[in-house]
């Protein structure tokens, strides 16, 4: 029996034509890039003109905004985003004539096949970052690794890099149970918790995507020892786990006060010392499962490590943007309680003045499903401003604004709109702060601004 994904193996070969529908997304961009590498004719569209589809134009590849029937003429197949649903136009169209229709995730997974090593790195938070950290390694030994990363990374200067070696990396997203489309040789999990719920109905619903997306795995599992969720989603199954309790096979030890400094541990024995230039307890469990990556396939303690020296981040993620008045102004794409939690943590090490936060919260499925949890992190700042919700793929048909957490927020303020919360920011802001613009969306434009 042909498998709907061997199905899409015809249409990923030289001279046929792939249409993508939502192409500047943050995986669908790179997706187009790497088809395009492997001959394949790549046209696309998308709602908004952005930074993405502008290097998408520079690359060759035609980009229609605005999602119309006849944007789908010629194609011999569509590639669709998650958020790209039947009633969309070109899908409706492409249902209409016939013209065979795959997800996303199902092109990355038989792009995956063709390599010996398929490291896929899961989780609620960290996956980008976690991504990037094993980029550096992987590259550092010199594997020539393909990769797929939810964010621009310096050292490629891109999301994405198509390599010659049999190694390949992939950021592996939960939503729509999309991983389960990837064929992972060793499946790297972080962490797991209750997210995307406009998808999942609750967290034992995300517990068992985890759970199946790890069982895929042909040659390991590396996965976070110290999470409660995550331990209890892997019962019964045999992997490697890492973190800072001693029941740990992959250990964390010799920690400095800002976690940017410590010994790594691999079943007992020393494998590498790691000095990062990223801090925050986060980052070392990030980087606790990059280097396990690298022990698992084989790779020394000293490439691990000369690696990871050289991670100053991913683009989105503590990214440093300038200076107002004094002030240090950062990016960051935190867009869960969770990520907020630990960015905060972060961020309180380094003995600021003021940490001041302009937030943004992304979807309003959920806003309403972690508003406590929102409100109980964002009440930890020292100033706190909150643009409207950014809708991604969502229309607002709970009634839910950003209004509702200002007003259980002490202190706090709303702005409507990107440049009120640039003008707040700059009324406000002052020497010695820290400045971060915090969300998924558009966010980082009000932060741009005001380094301007």
């Amino acid at each position: 029996m042909i498998t709907r994904n061997e199905k899409l193996a015809e249409f990923l070969k030289p001279g046929k034509r792939v249409h993508m529908v939502g192409i500047g997304g943050v995986s669908m961009r790179p997706l187009a890039l790497v088809l395009k590498d492997r001959g394949i004719s790549v046209t696309g569209s998308d709602m908004n003109s952005s930074g993405s589809t502008e290097e998408l134009l520079r690359h060759g590849i035609p980009v229609a905004i605005g999602h119309r029937e006849e944007n789908i003429t010629g194609a011999d197949c569509i590639v669709r985003t998650a958020a790209a649903r039947n009633d969309n136009p070109e899908i409706a169209a492409a249902r209409a004539a016939g013209i065979p229709i795959f997800e996303r995730a199902q092109a990355w997974g038989m792009i995956m096949r063709e390599y010996r090593d398929a490291i896929c790195v899961s989780g609620t938070h960290g996956k980008t970052t976690t991504t990037s950290m094993v980029t550096h390694v992987m590259m550092e030994a010199r594997k020539d690794p393909t990769v797929m990363i939810g964010g621009a990374l310096p050292l490629l200067g891109a999301g994405h890099r198509v390599g010659g070696g049999d190694t390949i990396v992939l950021e592996s997203c939960e939503y729509c149970d999309s991983f389960l489309n990837f064929y992972p040789t060793l499946a790297v999990i972080l962490n797991i918790e209750a997210d995307h719920l406009d998808y999942f109905k609750d967290l034992a619903d995300v517990q068992k995507s985890f759970r199946a997306f790890a069982e895929l795995s042909t040659n390991g599992i590396l996965a976070n020892g110290d999470d409660d969720n995550t331990v209890e989603t892997l019962k019964g199954l045999d992997y490697v786990s890492f973190g800072l309790g001693a029941h740990n096979r992959i250990r964390a030890v010799n920690i400095s006060e800002d976690w940017s400094e410590f010994d790594v541990l691999c079943d007992g024995e020393h494998y590498a010392h790691l000095k990062l230039s990223v801090y925050g307890k986060h980052n070392t469990m990030n980087a606790l499962a990059a280097a396990g990556t690298g022990w698992m396939l084989g790779v020394s303690g000293e490439d691990a490590a000369n690696g990871l020296a050289t991670f100053t981040g991913a683009g989105r993620r503590m990214e440093y943007k300038g200076e107002f008045n004094g002030a240090k102004v950062y990016d960051d794409y935190a867009h869960h309680p969770g990520e907020l939690s630990c960015l905060i943590d972060a961020v309180r090490t380094q003995n600021y003045g003021r940490v001041v936060v302009a937030f943004q919260p992304h979807t309003y499925t959920r806003t309403h499903a972690l508003f406590e949890d929102f409100i109980e992190q964002l009440k930890r700042v020292d100033v706190c401003v909150v643009a409207e919700i950014y809708a991604a793929r969502e229309q607002n048909l709970i009634g839910i604004s950003s209004k509702h957490l200002v007003e259980k927020i002490p202190g706090a303020v709303y702005c409507e709109t990107l440049p009120e919360v640039t003008e707040f920011l700059r009324q406000n802001v002052r020497e010695g702060d820290i400045v971060l613009t915090v969300g998924a969306g558009d966010i980082y434009r009000a932060g741009e601004a005001l380094v301007k």
